[in-house]
Protein backbone atom coordinates (compact mmCIF):
# COMPACT_ATOMS: atom_id res chain seq x y z
CA UNK A 1 0.00 0.00 0.00
CA UNK A 2 1.30 3.30 -0.87
CA UNK A 3 2.39 6.32 1.64
CA UNK A 4 -0.09 8.44 0.34
CA UNK A 5 -3.09 5.50 0.87
CA UNK A 6 -1.70 4.41 4.01
CA UNK A 7 -1.30 9.02 4.84
CA UNK A 8 -5.44 9.91 3.79
CA UNK A 9 -6.49 6.14 4.22
CA UNK A 10 -9.40 7.00 0.83
CA UNK A 11 -10.70 4.44 -0.26
CA UNK A 12 -10.31 5.71 -3.62
CA UNK A 13 -6.80 6.37 -3.77
CA UNK A 14 -6.17 3.02 -2.08
CA UNK A 15 -7.60 1.53 -5.24
CA UNK A 16 -6.50 3.74 -8.00
CA UNK A 17 -2.69 2.62 -6.26
CA UNK A 18 -3.70 -1.51 -6.39
CA UNK A 19 -5.00 -0.31 -10.41
CA UNK A 20 -1.62 1.39 -10.85
CA UNK A 21 0.73 -1.34 -9.32
CA UNK A 22 4.27 0.87 -9.22
CA UNK A 23 4.97 2.64 -6.50
CA UNK A 24 5.85 5.92 -8.82
CA UNK A 25 2.53 5.81 -10.14
CA UNK A 26 0.67 5.51 -7.19
CA UNK A 27 2.72 8.24 -5.63
CA UNK A 28 1.80 10.18 -8.58
CA UNK A 29 -2.02 9.41 -8.50
CA UNK A 30 -2.12 10.35 -4.97
CA UNK A 31 -1.58 13.89 -6.09
CA UNK A 32 -4.28 14.05 -8.52
CA UNK A 33 -6.60 16.48 -8.25
CA UNK A 34 -9.09 14.70 -9.84
CA UNK A 35 -8.85 11.71 -7.11
CA UNK A 36 -8.30 14.76 -4.32
CA UNK A 37 -12.06 16.01 -5.70
CA UNK A 38 -13.16 12.52 -4.72
CA UNK A 39 -12.19 12.60 -1.34
CA UNK A 40 -13.58 16.34 -0.29
CA UNK A 41 -16.24 14.29 2.03
CA UNK A 42 -14.36 13.45 5.87
CA UNK A 43 -16.18 10.82 6.18
CA UNK A 44 -14.63 8.89 3.24
CA UNK A 45 -11.37 10.23 3.17
CA UNK A 46 -10.08 10.01 6.91
CA UNK A 47 -6.14 10.31 7.62
CA UNK A 48 -5.77 6.91 9.27
CA UNK A 49 -2.68 6.31 11.91
CA UNK A 50 -1.95 2.36 13.09
CA UNK A 51 -2.25 1.85 16.24
CA UNK A 52 1.55 1.00 17.08
CA UNK A 53 2.61 4.51 15.77
CA UNK A 54 -0.28 6.31 17.76
CA UNK A 55 1.01 4.95 20.89
CA UNK A 56 4.44 5.94 20.31
CA UNK A 57 3.49 9.51 18.94
CA UNK A 58 1.13 10.57 21.77
CA UNK A 59 0.89 10.11 25.95
CA UNK A 60 -1.19 7.85 27.60
CA UNK A 61 -3.77 9.76 28.14
CA UNK A 62 -3.83 11.38 24.65
CA UNK A 63 -4.28 8.21 23.75
CA UNK A 64 -7.03 7.18 25.51
CA UNK A 65 -9.06 10.55 25.04
CA UNK A 66 -8.70 10.39 21.36
CA UNK A 67 -8.86 6.47 20.51
CA UNK A 68 -11.03 5.02 23.46
CA UNK A 69 -13.19 7.65 23.94
CA UNK A 70 -12.04 8.89 27.50
CA UNK A 71 -12.31 11.38 29.35
CA UNK A 72 -9.25 13.57 31.69
CA UNK A 73 -10.30 14.50 35.01
CA UNK A 74 -12.06 17.83 35.14
CA UNK A 75 -9.93 21.42 36.16
CA UNK A 76 -6.40 19.26 35.17
CA UNK A 77 -5.99 19.69 31.42
CA UNK A 78 -3.38 22.44 30.43
CA UNK A 79 -5.69 23.97 27.89
CA UNK A 80 -8.74 24.51 30.85
CA UNK A 81 -7.26 27.84 31.80
CA UNK A 82 -5.15 28.61 28.98
CA UNK A 83 -6.02 31.79 27.51
CA UNK A 84 -3.26 32.37 24.67
CA UNK A 85 -4.21 33.89 20.82
CA UNK A 86 -4.01 30.97 18.12
CA UNK A 87 -5.38 27.87 16.88
CA UNK A 88 -6.62 25.16 18.64
CA UNK A 89 -5.85 22.08 16.82
CA UNK A 90 -6.16 18.07 16.75
CA UNK A 91 -3.61 16.10 18.51
CA UNK A 92 -3.45 13.11 16.35
CA UNK A 93 -3.25 14.85 13.02
CA UNK A 94 -2.84 18.60 13.34
CA UNK A 95 -6.19 19.29 11.70
CA UNK A 96 -7.12 22.83 13.28
CA UNK A 97 -10.24 22.77 15.15
CA UNK A 98 -10.84 25.74 17.25
CA UNK A 99 -9.71 29.48 17.35
CA UNK A 100 -8.60 31.07 20.62
CA UNK A 101 -11.36 33.61 20.43
CA UNK A 102 -14.26 31.40 20.41
CA UNK A 103 -12.80 30.03 24.17
CA UNK A 104 -14.51 30.94 27.05
CA UNK A 105 -14.56 29.84 30.39
CA UNK A 106 -17.59 27.41 31.20
CA UNK A 107 -17.39 26.91 34.60
CA UNK A 108 -16.95 22.70 33.62
CA UNK A 109 -13.76 22.79 34.59
CA UNK A 110 -12.40 21.35 30.45
CA UNK A 111 -11.82 23.54 27.94
CA UNK A 112 -15.13 25.37 26.21
CA UNK A 113 -15.36 26.81 22.91
CA UNK A 114 -19.05 28.53 21.20
CA UNK A 115 -18.11 27.54 17.91
CA UNK A 116 -15.81 25.85 15.65
CA UNK A 117 -13.02 26.94 13.11
CA UNK A 118 -14.73 25.66 9.92
CA UNK A 119 -17.58 23.90 9.29
CA UNK A 120 -16.46 20.24 8.58
CA UNK A 121 -13.36 20.71 11.62
CA UNK A 122 -15.61 18.30 13.14
CA UNK A 123 -18.35 15.29 13.31
CA UNK A 124 -21.11 14.82 15.55
CA UNK A 125 -22.50 11.32 16.70
CA UNK A 126 -25.01 10.44 19.22
CA UNK A 127 -23.58 9.14 22.31
CA UNK A 128 -25.77 7.09 24.20
CA UNK A 129 -22.90 5.86 26.97
CA UNK A 130 -23.00 6.07 30.44
CA UNK A 131 -26.93 6.14 30.58
CA UNK A 132 -26.50 9.77 29.04
CA UNK A 133 -27.97 11.20 25.90
CA UNK A 134 -24.98 13.70 24.70
CA UNK A 135 -23.76 14.63 21.35
CA UNK A 136 -19.93 13.49 20.73
CA UNK A 137 -17.75 15.56 19.14
CA UNK A 138 -14.63 13.95 16.93
CA UNK A 139 -11.48 15.16 14.44
CA UNK A 140 -13.33 15.56 11.06
CA UNK A 141 -9.66 14.76 9.83
CA UNK A 142 -9.03 11.78 11.46
CA UNK A 143 -11.81 10.94 14.01
CA UNK A 144 -10.13 11.27 17.18
CA UNK A 145 -12.48 11.78 20.39
CA UNK A 146 -12.23 15.63 21.22
CA UNK A 147 -15.57 15.42 23.82
CA UNK A 148 -18.91 16.48 23.38
CA UNK A 149 -21.29 19.45 22.38
CA UNK A 150 -24.06 21.09 24.26
CA UNK A 151 -27.13 23.25 23.95
CA UNK A 152 -26.34 25.79 27.29
CA UNK A 153 -23.65 27.74 25.70
CA UNK A 154 -22.86 31.69 25.13
CA UNK A 155 -24.70 33.54 22.38
CA UNK A 156 -24.35 33.84 19.35
CA UNK A 157 -24.27 29.83 18.52
CA UNK A 158 -25.64 28.81 21.92
CA UNK A 159 -23.21 25.68 21.97
CA UNK A 160 -21.07 24.40 24.55
CA UNK A 161 -17.88 22.65 22.89
CA UNK A 162 -16.54 20.80 25.71
CA UNK A 163 -13.20 19.53 24.52
CA UNK A 164 -10.50 17.46 26.61
CA UNK A 165 -7.14 19.47 26.73
CA UNK A 166 -5.47 15.37 26.03
CA UNK A 167 -7.44 16.13 22.66
CA UNK A 168 -5.65 19.06 21.45
CA UNK A 169 -2.49 20.73 20.51
CA UNK A 170 -2.39 24.76 20.50
CA UNK A 171 -0.76 26.72 17.85
CA UNK A 172 0.32 30.41 18.44
CA UNK A 173 -1.05 33.17 16.16
CA UNK A 174 1.20 35.38 14.56
CA UNK A 175 -0.38 38.06 16.55
CA UNK A 176 0.64 36.13 19.57
CA UNK A 177 4.12 36.28 18.31
CA UNK A 178 3.83 39.84 17.76
CA UNK A 179 2.39 39.82 14.36
CA UNK A 180 -1.47 39.91 13.53
CA UNK A 181 -3.36 36.88 12.16
CA UNK A 182 -7.13 37.17 11.49
CA UNK A 183 -8.84 33.71 12.06
CA UNK A 184 -12.26 32.77 10.29
CA UNK A 185 -14.65 31.12 12.32
CA UNK A 186 -17.79 29.38 10.51
CA UNK A 187 -21.25 28.53 11.86
CA UNK A 188 -22.17 25.34 13.62
CA UNK A 189 -24.24 22.98 11.31
CA UNK A 190 -24.78 19.45 13.68
CA UNK A 191 -24.32 16.50 11.49
CA UNK A 192 -27.04 14.51 13.43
Amino acid sequence: MSWAARLLGCAAVRAAGRALGSVHARRHIALSTTLVASCKDTRTCRVNFAEEELRKKLSPLEFHVTQEKGTEPAFTGKFAEHKGKGTYGCVVCQAPLFASQAKYDSGSGWPSFYNIIRANAVSHSKDRSHGMHRTEVTCGQCGAHLGHVFDDGPPPTGKRFCINSASLNFNPSAEEEGGAEAVEEAPVKPEL
